[in-house]
C-alpha cells in the first residue's frame, strides 16, 4: 500500500468523519472536537483548518526519530516525568559502548 494524496482516503482515518460529515456507527465524537463549532458543518470547516498548515521538515524529522526510536518527544520536564511513570528511559542514549575507566 502506498501513501495516500489526501487524509481523506485513508479507510482507517477519522478524517472522513470529522472533516468530511461522513456517518459513522464507529466513531464518537470528541468533546475538543464537539467544541469546534455548534453545527456538523461548522465543526468539520474547523476541523479541516487544522490540516492545512504544513509542518517544518526538521519538526517532522523529530517526530519520526521518537517514533522509530520508540522515545518521548518533549522538553525535559516531559521527559523525566514520562520516564518516571515508565520507568525506563525515554530518550536515546549515547552510542557505542561505555567507556572503560
Amino acid at each position: 500500500m502506498g501513501v495516500i494524496g489526501d487524509t481523506g482516503e485513508y479507510r482507517w482515518s477519522s478524517y472522513r468523519v470529522n472533516g468530511q460529515v461522513e456517518k459513522s456507527e464507529l466513531i464518537t465524537p470528541h468533546p475538543l472536537y464537539t467544541e469546534l463549532g455548534k453545527t456538523d458543518t461548522t465543526r468539520a470547516q474547523a476541523y479541516r483548518t487544522l490540516f492545512q498548515a504544513e509542518l517544518d521538515p526538521g519538526e517532522i524529522d523529530k517526530i519520526r526519530k521518537a517514533t522509530n526510536g520508540n522515545f518521548s518527544l518533549g522538553d525535559n520536564r516531559f521527559h523525566t516525568k514520562i520516564s518516571e511513570m515508565l520507568g525506563r528511559r525515554v530518550t536515546p542514549g549515547k552510542a557505542g559502548r561505555p567507556k572503560k575507566e
